[in-house]
């Protein structure tokens, strides 16, 4: 549901991992390189990385780093409309592989809250959960703060393209259609594809192409999983036709992407 650590009190930050939680990764002091999918950034003293439900990360060169790891599941800090906007603000948290660091002006604030944090889920006092959401919105909002001040638009996602977006990544094994979602959310197929090209500039469809693509590639990287294996976990019964889409969208066979990460 929730946890935050130090960095030199968690462990296995320097294997790959993936979790179904939203990640916050506050560096304090030194450096570190971090490897979201298939970027890396540098993150270094009061500068802020979010990586997004499902990505997969590790760290690098952290000896000497010192910060704070916070994580929160959807369900858990997405109580309402306003909940969802907020985790996505600004394109903190997003699906679409637009991790940055953010570096930021309140830096004090943040470490504060991070530590309240940090004592309320030690302690569990009455209401703790509602003082820690509260606490995460705070946090968000000094760093969207921090964007808008350096010059960042202001981008206000809608709420319904945002669980569009969470529907995909929770389902992908069930190959769900847009009508399917559509269904899911109590809205239309209409509405979807409204909301993706107002967001993405492309259809709904495409916006869940786009992420089976994501998915596939962190699964050859990380999972060292077989064509078959991945087509099947992605919701293709016929991995002759996976194989076609993957090099329709990446230009690239599966088979041959797979041997050039294993290379890198």
């Amino acid at each position: 549901m929730i946890d935050i650590k130090t960095f030199d009190k968690t462990i296995g930050l320097e294997k790959p991992r993936r979790i179904l939680k939203y990640v916050l990764i506050f560096c304090t002091s030194g450096s570190v390189t971090i490897s979201v999918d298939e970027n890396e950034f540098v993150l270094t003293e009061n500068t802020v990385l979010t990586i997004t439900s499902g990505q997969i990360h590790y760290f690098k060169n952290i000896d000497n780093a010192k910060g704070i790891v916070l994580e929160f599941t959807y369900d858990y800090f997405c109580k309402n409309d306003n909940d969802i906007e907020l985790i996505f603000h600004n394109g903190l948290f997003c699906h679409f592989a637009m991790n940055e660091v953010i570096p930021v002006d309140n830096s004090e604030s943040i470490l504060q809250e991070l530590q309240l944090i940090e004592k309320e889920l030690t302690e569990t006092p009455y209401q703790y959960l509602i003082s820690t959401h509260s606490r995460i919105e705070l946090i968000l909002i000094e760093i969207n703060r921090s964007k808008i001040n350096r010059g960042d638009e202001i981008y206000k996602p809608d709420a319904l393209f945002l669980a569009f977006l969470e529907t995909i990544l929770k389902n992908f094994e069930k190959n769900l259609s847009v009508n399917d979602i559509a269904s899911l959310l109590g809205t239309t197929e209409s509405k979807l594809n409204e909301l993706s090209k107002l967001h993405t500039n492309k259809t709904a469809q495409h916006v869940i192409f786009g992420l089976i693509i994501s998915e596939a590639k962190r699964l050859f990287t990380y999972e060292k999983l077989s064509v078959k294996e991945v087509a099947y976990m992605l919701g293709f019964n016929d991995p002759f036709y996976f194989s076609n889409f993957f090099k329709k969208h990446t230009n690239i066979a599966p088979k041959s992407y797979k041997e050039k990460v294993m290379i890198e």
